[in-house]
């Protein structure tokens, strides 16, 4: 018998109501209970007379914890199979609906001594001063220019200066360089000073894992600073003494013990921070500091800090071989006075000791072959001298490649015009350029703009390998 044939005035037989299938989405269907000529069994999540309403289904809401993702794995129109799920889970859980918390620390992500701590699908590494990075997998060792000059004489300044032998020795915070010579070699604070204080303004947020630290002699008499506390800011109008991880009491840090030996002092945690103040608190004879600074860049573009690392121009980790240049100038049209391309090492030293491009135009390069893709995050520069004549690069821009062939030129992220970067001013102090954005590359050139007598480098790149 058709269906067409058990309608009487538009009703359907009650004994027949479920076997033209109303319950939707694996309902099941029962006849012959109460009033109702038929009522629907909904499965999980579906609601309505014939289980038609579905903005409920069984991923709505969606039963899966940790932002879990809900999928519906069974489409069935059988009444005795519902409908059922599956949550697919974030990095970190696991479980039926994701509800476990994996423990990250089990298989030890944290390096050179990191303590991990599991947090919800993550985890945290507490690193060990000098040791940054997600995995404690960076060091953030670089020296960062007292002793070498890279901080320049207008970035330190004191409280106070000593002046010696009727005034005529001035002892300055500019003269606070580690390992500094001369009979005028350090900082000393006026012996009136109750509060002595020297600071260095980094001039942009820096990552400080610690602090060397030395003593001078004057007129025969050896002078340190025993103990002193160190105080960071990021305008240079509020300061915060440091203190240890979890403790309320300032920091007194253990200084020198004579005048010549240099004593290394860890931040622990780092310091992140633009200016940084030295604050003595027991002083032998005098407050008198030669000092260097140890850290890193704090990069927020693209999340390096730590990859700042001297990639090996000054270490020769990178060969002779690996650099070249457009050509290279001779002195005299003497052979031994050539300056050739694997010359331009930072601090090198010898009568012919940097790289000095054959001709005095802007079509002069360096290049270094780095032999494989690295992050390059930045660039030391340094001239020289050739018999008693200054010679230095005052501008330049930076090119690289991955193929030696097609080069990119780095702009300026204002004005999108190739960036041109701010050289040396004399022959022998070091000049640091960070670049905005770091970048990967095997090949980069160094492209004089403006110069002084002649085109002459020395240099050493900044990076890492990942």
């Amino acid at each position: 018998m058709s269906i067409s044939s058990k309608v009487d005035s538009g009703m359907i037989w009650s004994r027949d109501y479920c076997e033209v299938n109303l319950c939707h989405n694996g309902g099941t269907c029962v006849t012959g209970v109460g009033e109702e000529p038929f009522f629907c069994i909904c499965a999980d999540g579906f609601t309505g007379d014939t289980c038609n309403a579905t903005e409920n289904g069984p991923c709505s809401p969606s039963p899966c914890k940790n932002d879990g993702q809900c999928e519906i794995i069974t489409h069935t129109r059988r009444g005795d199979v519902f409908n059922e799920y599956v949550c697919k889970c974030q990095p970190g859980f696991e479980g039926v609906h994701c509800q476990i918390n994996v423990n990250d620390c089990a298989s030890e992500p944290c390096k050179n001594g990191g303590l991990c701590r599991d947090l919800d699908g993550d985890y945290s590494c507490h690193c060990p001063s000098p040791y940054v990075g997600k995995q404690c997998q960076l060091r953030c060792t670089s020296l960062l220019g007292m002793e070498g000059g890279g901080i320049d004489e207008s970035q330190i300044s004191a409280s106070s200066v000593h002046f010696g032998i009727m005034g005529l020795q001035r002892w300055g915070p500019e003269l606070a360089r580690l390992n500094n010579q001369g009979i005028v070699n350090a900082w000393s604070s006026d012996p009136q000073d109750k509060n002595p204080w020297i600071e260095i303004d980094m001039q942009r947020k820096m990552r400080l894992t610690g602090i060397i630290t030395q003593g001078a002699s004057r007129m025969g008499t050896a002078e340190f600073i025993k103990a002193f506390k160190v105080a960071s800011s990021f305008d240079g109008k509020t300061y915060v003494i440091y203190k240890a991880e979890g403790q309320r009491k300032d920091k007194v840090f253990v200084g020198n013990t004579d005048n010549d030996s240099t004593k290394t002092n860890l931040f622990e945690p780092p310091i992140v921070a633009q200016y940084i103040r030295i604050i003595p608190v027991v002083c032998r004879k005098a407050c008198t500091l030669r000092m260097e600074l140890v850290g890193c860049e704090l990069n927020v573009y693209s999340n390096t800090a730590g990859c700042t690392e001297p990639l090996g121009m000054k270490s020769r980790l990178i060969s002779d071989d690996q650099l070249s240049a457009s050509g290279s100038f001779q002195t005299w049209g003497i052979d031994a006075f050539t300056w050739h391309p694997h010359y331009a090492r930072l601090d090198k030293q010898s009568k012919t000791n940097a790289w000095s491009a054959a001709s005095n135009n802007r079509s002069q390069w360096l290049q270094v072959d780095l032999q494989s893709p690295k992050r390059i995050t930045g660039i030391i520069t340094q001239g020289a001298k050739d018999f008693g004549i200054v010679q230095y690069v005052s501008a330049f821009k930076i090119a690289h490649s991955d193929d030696g062939q097609s080069w990119t030129v780095l702009k300026d992220e204002t004005t999108r015009t190739d960036k041109i970067f701010q050289g040396n001013t004399d022959n022998n102090t070091h000049k640091k350029n960070m670049f905005d954005r770091p970048f990967f590359a095997r090949y980069v050139r160094f492209l004089p703009w403006e110069w002084q007598e002649r085109i002459t480098l020395r240099m050493e790149l900044l990076g890492c390998d990942d």
